[in-house]
């Protein structure tokens, strides 16, 4: 019997490693140990991919892991950043907060395999909150498709975009600010790095995000830190496009103001602080907000520039956004009726002079057309418009493939709301819709979930959406109306409409 049971495990080991890949990896610096899921999928948790940017290192750009020795267990979600609990449909598997919270997860196919394609996807958040640990990022299911899989955390709010004239002194790029940015950049340094031993393809790594990731996406495809290391990319709802970010010396005068507010005269007492006094002192000083900055070195120049002078990362390119990104209630107001003249009176009072161009493109003739025209003007004059502006310049400039789609459905709720709201398509992309518990999952949400994850998965393989049994999915064309694929139960492609909203905008842009 004895014998029986030592054959078997033998057999159960070279089983496992046969079929599923070695559960110990070696990276560059030392030897992680993963879990074997149910699926087959071998994951990895926790992993650092930068030292802790904690002491000296608060506020400085990421620097290299320090390797160990002996095997590093990699079967839990480290911590995630130090952060306000900001957003209620955020869910954390994290190992509670902490300014050590450089690491990342990667999720492997079944089976093993080499040269599989990469996926590297960054967390939203508006860069004040959010996490790689999240259950609507988990990589299990694009996994199972062959992808490598990974999530991310990066420092957020404060501690990811604080600039400072003393900071930008000390630091040998002469540049402050954009930390968080950073960390990704040095993330997906990691990934061309290590991610071989994984059976990922260094060569062949798409980055995504949605919000605040997908403008992140936006920003390393601008960057000359990132750009080369990138084979394609995919942005859900927003780019980094809509505007000019501040200057480095406007983010420095933020920062001295904010250390004034703190009672601090240096950087030194600065980083003394406790991060919990330094995250309250963040939320009284700007909502916890600080702005991504032109600072030198991260970015050289404005992105919009780097863009129109076709110097970002010449990748393929898939982005949309949602169809309720925005209220119409930021219009008309949050507590005034839906009627004509509300409407009215509120586009006059956001754009003065130049309101009546904005009523021609987006008239109603009664009450009852102002929620719907008011959600197509909220959503256009924000997200919709610098995603936009992402695809028609990428279109323009980018010398790859550029797809656009529209996301339309809305997700079972007590309360329905008009269409896809800001975020909902997320689980759908990434096939995670059984771990978000929130909603009543129905038939059609896991056929639109397929239909989508096929996309995404065809996207990050081949550079193209389009596969067996999809609706064909035409690329962008530069100047011209978009095809653009609507995804809901009826997902079909449709010649963009209303075209000239966007020229609109992206006049005002270049005012």
């Amino acid at each position: 019997m004895r014998k029986l049971a030592i054959m078997g495990l033998m057999c159960w080991t070279l089983f496992t490693s046969v079929a599923y890949g070695q559960l110990q990896v070696k990276t560059a610096n030392g030897i992680v140990e993963g879990v074997l899921e149910k699926s087959g999928v071998r994951s990895f948790k926790g992993i650092p991919f930068a030292a802790p940017p904690v002491g000296e290192l608060r506020w400085a750009a990421p620097q290299p892991v320090r390797s160990w020795t002996g095997v590093r267990k990699a079967d839990h979600f480290a911590a995630m950043g130090v952060q306000p609990p900001i957003y209620s449909d955020m869910v954390f598997r994290a190992d509670g907060k902490n300014e050590d919270c450089l690491y990342l997860n990667v999720w492997a196919p079944p089976g093993g395999g080499k040269n599989l394609p990469v996926l590297l996807y960054f967390f939203g958040g508006g860069f004040i909150a959010g996490d790689g640990s999240e259950n609507r990022y988990d990589g299990e299911s694009m996994a199972t498709k062959g992808i490598v899989s990974v999530t991310i955390t990066y420092r957020v709010g404060v501690f990811g975009f604080l600039s400072h004239p003393d900071l930008t002194k000390e630091s040998p790029h002469h540049a402050s600010g954009n930390y968080g940015l950073l960390d990704q950049s040095a993330a997906l340094h990691w990934v061309r790095e290590n991610i071989k031993a994984f059976g990922g393809d260094p060569n062949r790594i798409t980055i995504a995000g949605e919000s605040a990731g997908s403008t992140s996406v936006c920003a390393q495809m601008a960057s000359p830190l990132s750009r080369g290391l990138i084979a394609g990319a995919i942005g859900e709802s927003g780019s980094i496009l809509g505007g000019t970010p501040v200057t480095l010396y406007s983010a420095e005068q933020i920062g001295v103001k904010f250390a004034q507010s703190c009672g601090v005269n240096s950087i030194a007492e600065l980083r003394a602080m406790p991060a919990d006094k330094v995250l309250e002192a963040a939320g009284k000083f700007s909502g916890y907000r600080f702005p991504a900055c032109i600072d030198g070195y991260f970015l050289p120049k404005a992105p919009v520039a780097i863009f129109k002078a076709g110097e970002q990362a010449h990748v393929p390119l898939l982005a949309g956004w949602n169809s309720d990104e925005g209220s119409y209630k930021s219009i008309v107001g949050n507590d005034a009726p839906a009627t004509k003249e509300n409407y009215e009176k509120g586009v006059r009072k956001l754009y003065g002079a130049g309101a009546d161009s904005v009523l021609q493109l987006y008239p109603v003739a009664t009450d009852a057309d102002v929620e719907q025209v008011g959600t197509e003007l909220a959503n256009d004059r924000g997200i919709a418009f610098n995603t936009w502006r992402w695809l028609d310049m990428q279109s323009q400039t980018g010398g790859k493939p550029v797809y656009r789609y529209f996301f339309e459905r809305a997700r079972p709720e007590a309360k329905p709301a008009r269409g896809a709201v800001h975020s909902a398509e997320i689980e759908y992309a990434l096939g995670d819709l059984s771990l978000n518990k929130v909603y009543s999952w129905t038939a059609d949400d896991f056929a639109i979930s397929k239909t989508m994850q096929e996309y995404f998965a065809n996207f990050i393989k081949n550079g193209n959406p389009n596969g067996p049994g999809l609706p064909e999915w035409q690329a962008v064309k530069s100047g011209v109306p978009a095809s653009v694929m609507h995804i809901n139960v009826q997902t079909r492609a449709e010649t963009e409409t209303h075209r000239d909203r966007y020229l609109h905008w992206e006049g005002r842009a270049a005012l």
